[in-house]
């Protein structure tokens, strides 16, 4: 039963924590995609995909111990920051092997930032329509982003880089 909380700690621990909640959701909903064995269901949201049960395992991590969760006042908005506790890093021990089979994807995701996340989880929400209609759907569920011709070719290129690593053995 504890799997599925055990790979978002690995996912973690491997991208070396990660800054945000929506960064956080984005990242899980990318490696979803591109196959790794994430169990939590998405749904379109105001930013894009989004799991009420990642949220609830990250509530039940951090309850748990084997997540820190730091926030940080920015002022106008709170910032959350995710780190592997000692028990987590003990607890991420009960998987048999990593979920992520090549680390460096981790730190691809993790160097990007948020909006970028939102605009590239968003075409992938939308892969089962051709590349003009994701474009168009894009354009109509996140105008008032304004996404770039050269942000969105830049995402397509992003998805593709990340297909690339994980075929890497």
């Amino acid at each position: 039963m504890l799997q599925e909380h055990a790979k978002i700690v690995d996912f973690i621990a491997t991208a070396d924590g990660i800054t945000g909640r929506k960064k956080l959701q984005k990242m899980i909903f990318i490696l979803k995609k591109m196959g790794v064995p994430f169990q939590e269901k998405y749904e379109f949201h105001i930013y894009g995909p989004y799991s009420e049960e990642l949220t609830a395992r990250i509530e039940e991590l951090c309850d748990m111990g084997f997540l820190s969760e730091e926030l940080e006042d920015k002022g106008s908005y709170v910032r959350y920051k995710y780190n592997v506790t000692q028990e987590g890093k003990d607890f991420r021990g009960t998987l048999k092997e990593s979920v992520i089979d090549n680390p460096e994807i981790a730190a691809k995701l993790n160097e990007k930032s948020s909006r970028f996340l939102e605009l590239t989880s968003t075409l992938l929400y939308f892969d089962h329509l051709e590349r003009a209609e994701q474009i168009e759907k894009l354009h109509v569920v996140k105008a008032k982003l304004n996404f770039t011709a050269e942000e969105i070719e830049e995402a397509f290129g992003f998805i593709d880089e990340l297909g690339q690593m994980k075929k890497l053995p």
